[in-house]
């Protein structure tokens, strides 16, 4: 049965969708072979899927060879990309983009191997998560650890910019949950950003440790670490039985996780800026030296402050100041 076109809302002709939805559902199968499908000569296909590929729904692998993106990434960066004439075709290509995924995904099941991606080196990985990130809207739930993309790949790494992208998730009502380590906090400052997203509305939690990284993406794929490196033997977890197991090993580390901001509000005797941060940072579990790093002072320097704090509470240990911040609202 012939499908009802629905994507010429995004530019997309009727006779290049027949095309698309081929290639959804048959991905090995080559151009020729479509265009015999389809009653058309070779070139008009291969016209088709050049289209396809300048609108990021298609991309090159081989020489005649192409596969498609998911339809989830691509359509919603093109919607993006795109002013819609109407509320309602909005919601047709919303509609298509389900269907065209469980077309996408149904041709992939036949094959095991592809329910999960391996993906390595530095091009692919970038620009599979490039999209990925793009194409967030619902969920995005992390255990975050080293090593990082950006590090490695020499591209700055900055407070600013993690801020930047941060807030233009909440913006777009993302539910944005992440579950940090002490070794996430080697970039100097980056606690204090983490304070700051988590009152912006970035749900934010804390582990002694975290056995590698993870990034849910709207419940539908998950980006898994499988070795230590960040561009080898990444995993790609399509919806599965997998992806079903990794959402729920996520809630599990939630769970434990402390939450970086308290629940309450400072009442009377109102702590500094200064305070607060040091008494989170502590309540993270972050040692006088890592302290230290984050507030771009000396070790020797950031234990007096502490120091401080804690007398200021009362307080003659550590943990007596923890239960004390509590007790008084500050945490």
């Amino acid at each position: 049965m012939r499908n009802e076109p629905v994507l010429g809302a995004v530019g997309i002709s009727e006779f290049d969708e027949e095309v698309y939805r081929l290639l959804l559902g048959r991905p090995d199968e080559p151009l020729s072979a479509i265009a015999g499908t389809l009653g058309v000569n070779p070139s008009r296909v291969r016209n088709v899927v050049a289209r396809l590929t300048r609108l990021g729904l298609l991309r090159r692998i081989a020489p005649g060879r192409y596969e498609p993106i998911g339809p989830e990434t691509a359509l919603t960066a093109l919607v993006s990309r795109r002013r819609l004439e109407t509320e309602a075709a909005l919601d047709g290509v919303r509609a298509a983009t389900a269907d065209l995924a469980r077309l996408f995904q149904t041709a992939r099941l036949r094959d095991p191997v592809r329910w999960i991606e391996v993906l390595s080196g530095q091009e692919t990985v970038n620009r599979r998560v490039d999209e990925l990130t793009q194409s967030v809207r619902t969920h995005l739930w992390v255990l975050d650890r080293p090593p990082y993309m950006k590090q490695v790949a020499g591209i700055p790494d900055t407070n600013e910019a993690e801020i930047a992208e941060t807030e233009d998730l909440i913006a777009k009502g993302v539910d944005i949950r992440s579950v940090y380590c002490p070794e996430s906090l080697g970039r100097p400052g980056r606690f204090e950003v983490l304070v700051e997203l988590a009152k912006a509305g970035e749900q934010a939690r804390m582990l002694p440790e975290l056995p590698f990284k993870l990034r849910i993406m709207d419940m539908r794929m998950a980006l898994v670490s499988l070795t230590g490196g960040v561009y080898d033997n990444l995993a790609l977890i399509h919806p599965s039985g997998l992806l079903d197991a990794l959402v729920e090993l996520f809630k599990a580390y939630w769970e434990r996780a402390t939450p970086l901001l308290g629940a309450q509000q400072p009442a009377d005797d109102e702590p500094s800026d200064e305070d607060l941060l040091l008494l989170r940072m502590l309540k993270a579990g972050l040692k006088d030296e890592a302290i230290a790093r984050q507030l771009g002072v000396s070790a020797r320097t950031a234990t007096r402050r502490i120091a401080s704090v804690i007398d200021r509470l009362g307080a003659t240990t550590r943990f007596q100041a923890g239960v004390e911040a509590a007790t008084r609202g500050w945490l």
